[in-house]
């Protein structure tokens, strides 16, 4: 079945209320390619590995996290930038990208889907004064050691993290998938024991080990797989569409 891009666009800024969300970068249908889809290609980041499984998958529209035109960046189209965007329109490929909109969605964003895949009990955002808050606070079920949960992070990321192990059991945790590492002061005021992200800066760890409580760096890419999965999917059930998720290592 297919149906139009104007369409499927449509649908997407609904479900995520993406006009509503201020951002670094344009959000939405960033660069437009043929008028009737198909099949979905979903990945973390559109990188030219990505947009080339992208045609070999004869992908109709590449679905991501990390799209292109971020506030600040050189604007000329040169080097990896034509690449990347000559390849989507000599192929005729839509790239539709959301940010933001999809770290914060409470259905398919990057935190919710973290942390239905690390069993954590969503309590709401991390900045309880702010219901726009990027990242989410929790407990675990059951309370283990900060070196217990890293090794469930392992097994479940597939990355083995940085964990700065700090006093006591984990019994509440914060986290912001991706960059988030600038969040800890916020987890250490909502009284986390420990604060789970995507990177880590050199001061988070001295952040960390003078307040007591845990840190886990499990990787920007590895943390953010799950929201741009299930945006796929939910997209591919509402127009009986193909998705494939392609996932395109990175260490980071």
């Amino acid at each position: 079945m297919a149906i139009a891009l104007t369409t499927l666009v449509e649908e997407a800024e609904r479900y995520l209320n993406a006009a509503r969300i201020s951002d670094y970068c344009p959000n939405g249908l960033q660069v437009e390619g043929r008028p009737q889809v198909r099949r979905i290609v979903s990945g973390v980041t559109a990188s030219q590995a990505l947009l080339d499984a992208a045609v070999e998958a004869d992908a109709d529209v590449v679905l991501v996290h990390h799209g292109y035109f971020w506030k600040g960046e050189n604007p000329c189209i040169t080097g990896i930038k034509q690449r990347r965007l000559k390849t989507l329109l000599s192929h005729d490929i839509s790239l539709l990208a959301y940010h933001l909109p999809l770290d914060v969605h409470p259905e398919v964003g990057n935190n919710v889907q973290l942390a239905r895949q690390l069993d954590l009990i969503v309590e709401g955002p991390l900045e309880a004064d702010n219901p726009r808050s990027v990242g989410l606070v929790g407990a675990l079920a059951e309370p283990m050691s900060g070196r217990d949960f890293a090794r469930k992070v392992h097994e479940v990321l597939g990355r083995e993290p940085l964990l700065i192990e700090g006093d006591g059991l984990i019994h509440r945790v914060g986290w912001c998938t991706g960059g988030g590492q600038g969040y800890i002061d916020q987890a250490i005021a909502a009284g986390v024991d420990l604060y789970l992200t995507g990177e880590a800066s050199e001061q988070t760890v001295h952040s960390a080990r003078e307040n007591g409580i845990s840190f886990i760096a499990a990787g920007h890419h590895a943390t953010e797989r799950y929201g741009v999965q299930a945006l796929g999917d939910y997209l591919a059930r509402r127009f009986a569409l193909e998705h494939l998720f392609i996932d395109c290592p990175n260490p980071v």
